[in-house]
C-alpha cells in the first residue's frame, strides 16, 4: 500500500489529486469543530446516551462531531440514509430500475433523486435533534435549565431555526465537499469523508486504551494489549475475506461475421464475498438500536425500574440478547441486500444473449439455477464473515467482563473496521488504474 501511494506522489496529476483530497479532508475537520450557536457546550453528548444506540454509532463516523454539537454534527448520514433508501425504492418502482440501466446519465439523474432525498432527511434528522436537546437539561455545571439556551418567544424561534438550519447547512456541504473530491480527487468522496471521520477517532481511542492500561488493575495490562493484537488480525481477516471471491467459468462461442471470426475467448464471473460490504451491518444496527434511541428520546434511561427498565437493559448492546439478535439479522440483511443488487436470471439473460455459456450447463434454467446456487453458498459465507466481525467484539466485552475487566468501546469496532478496510483497499485499486492509465511502466511491479 505504502509502495503505491510513494509511486503515485510521483506523478504530477496524482500528487495534485491527492493534495486537493487532503485538503477537503481538512476543510471537514475543521468544520467539525465549528460549534452550532443557542447549544450549551456537551448537551449534544448527553443524546448519545452510551448505551449502544443509534446515535452513538452515528458520533463514531462523524469524528465525534455529534457529540460535540459541531455544524458537522449530522456529517454524511442523511446521504448513506437517502442512498439505502434508493437503492431500495429501485427494486419496487420500475421507473428507477429503468434509469439505472441508462448508464451515466441515468446515475446522473439517481443522483440527483439521492441529493434532493437527503436535504429532506437533513431537515428532518435537525428537527428531531432540536425537539431532543430541547427537552433536555443542560449540562452539568453549566448553570442552564435546558440544553438550548432559547426555547420560548421569538428568541426560541430564531435559536430553532439557526440549529436546524446550521445542522441541515452542515451535512448538505458534506455531500458537496465529496462531489468535489470524487470529480478532482483520489476515490470516492463520500467513501473518504467516512473515512476522515472514523480515523480522527482513533487517537483518542489509543489514548484511552493506553489510560485503562496503566491505571486499571493487572487485567488491563493484560487485555489492551491482547486487543491490539486482535484489531491486527481482525484488520487481516477483513483484507483477505474483502479481496476473496468465486470466480464462476465463462465460454463464448466462436461466431463468423464476413471474414472475421468474433468470439471463443474464456472469461468468469466475480463474485465476492463480502459483496453487500457494510450495508446489512448498518440496517442491522439502525433496527437494534432504535428501541434504545426512542426511548433515550424519551427521557427513559436504563436504571428505570419496571418493564421498560428491564427491557432497556436486556437490549444493551454489550448483552448476549443483543449480539444474538444482531447476528441473525446481519445474515437476513445479507440475504436480502444480494437478492436485491444481483438478478440470476438477468445474468443467465445475459450471458446468452453475448453468446456465452457457463460449461457444464445449458442456457436458460440451468444457468440461472447454478449462478443462484453459487450465490446462495457465497451470500451465506459472507454473512457469516460479517456476523463475526460485528459479534466478536460484543462477546469479547462480555468475555473480559468475567473476569472483572469490561473493555469499553467495542460493541462497534468490527463495523468501522470494516469500513476502514474497504475504503482504504477501494482507495488503493483507484490509484493503482489511475496509474495504469498513464502507462509508467514498472510502477506497479
Amino acid at each position: 500500500m505504502f509502495s503505491i501511494f510513494a509511486n503515485a506522489w510521483k506523478i504530477h496529476d496524482l500528487r495534485k489529486k491527492i493534495l486537493f483530497t487532503i485538503f477537503i479532508i481538512i476543510i471537514f475537520r475543521l468544520g467539525s469543530h465549528i460549534f452550532v450557536p443557542f447549544i450549551t457546550p456537551g448537551a449534544m453528548a448527553g443524546m448519545l446516551g452510551g448505551d449502544g444506540t443509534l446515535m452513538e454509532y452515528f458520533n463514531s463516523i462523524t469524528g465525534g462531531a455529534l457529540g460535540k454539537g459541531t455544524l458537522f454534527a449530522m456529517s454524511i448520514t442523511p446521504y448513506i440514509n437517502a442512498s439505502i433508501i434508493t437503492q431500495l425504492l429501485t427494486v419496487a418502482i420500475p421507473a428507477l430500475e429503468r434509469m439505472q440501466k441508462e448508464g451515466e446519465e441515468g446515475q446522473k439523474k439517481i443522483n440527483k433523486i439521492v441529493k434532493s432525498l437527503a436535504l429532506g432527511i437533513g431537515v428532518f434528522q435537525s428537527t428531531a435533534f432540536y425537539f431532543a436537546l430541547s427537552n433536555m437539561p443542560g449540562a452539568e455545571g453549566s448553570g442552564m435549565t435546558s440544553a438550548v439556551t432559547h426555547t420560548t418567544g421569538f428568541a426560541g424561534a430564531v435559536a430553532m431555526v439557526t440549529i436546524i438550519g446550521c445542522f441541515t447547512a452542515g451535512a448538505s456541504l458534506i455531500i458537496w465537499l465529496g462531489e468535489q473530491i470524487t470529480d478532482r480527487g483520489i476515490g470516492n468522496g463520500i467513501s473518504m469523508i467516512l473515512f476522515a471521520g472514523i480515523i480522527s477517532g482513533v487517537p483518542d481511542e489509543i489514548y484511552g486504551l493506553f489510560r485503562q492500561m496503566t491505571t486499571a488493575s493487572w487485567q488491563g495490562a493484560v487485555f489492551v494489549p491482547l486487543i491490539l493484537l486482535i484489531y491486527i488480525a481482525m484488520i487481516a481477516f477483513v483484507v483477505l475475506m474483502t479481496n476473496a471471491e468465486r470466480r464462476i467459468p465463462v465460454q463464448y462461442a466462436k461466431r463468423q461475421v464476413g471474414r472475421k471470426m468474433y468470439g471463443g475467448q474464456s472469461s468468469h464471473i466475480p463474485i465476492k464475498v463480502a459483496m453487500s460490504g457494510v450495508m446489512p451491518i448498518i440496517f442491522a444496527m439502525s433496527i437494534m438500536s432504535l428501541p434504545q434511541t426512542i426511548l433515550h428520546f424519551f427521557g427513559i434511561s436504563h436504571m428505570t425500574a419496571g418493564f421498560w427498565g428491564n427491557f432497556l437493559r436486556a437490549f444493551n448492546s454489550t448483552t448476549w440478547i443483543y449480539a444474538f439478535f444482531y447476528f441473525l439479522l446481519i445474515i437476513g440483511f445479507n440475504y436480502f441486500y444480494v437478492a436485491v443488487q444481483y438478478n440470476p436470471v438477468e445474468i443467465a439473460n445475459n450471458l446468452k444473449k453475448n453468446n456465452g455459456a457457463i460449461p457444464g450447463y445449458r442456457p436458460g434454467k440451468p444457468t440461472s439455477d447454478f449462478i443462484h446456487n453459487s450465490l446462495s453458498k457465497i451470500t451465506f459465507i459472507g454473512a457469516i464473515f460479517l456476523g463475526i466481525v460485528a459479534v466478536f467484539p460484543i462477546a469479547f466485552s462480555n468475555i473480559t467482563a468475567l473476569t472483572g475487566q469490561r473493555i469499553a468501546g467495542l460493541s462497534l469496532g468490527g463495523t468501522t473496521v470494516l469500513i476502514v478496510v474497504g475504503v482504504a483497499l477501494e482507495t488503493m485499486r483507484t490509484l493503482e488504474s489511475q496509474m495504469m492509465m498513464r502507462h509508467h511502466k514498472g510502477f506497479l511491479e
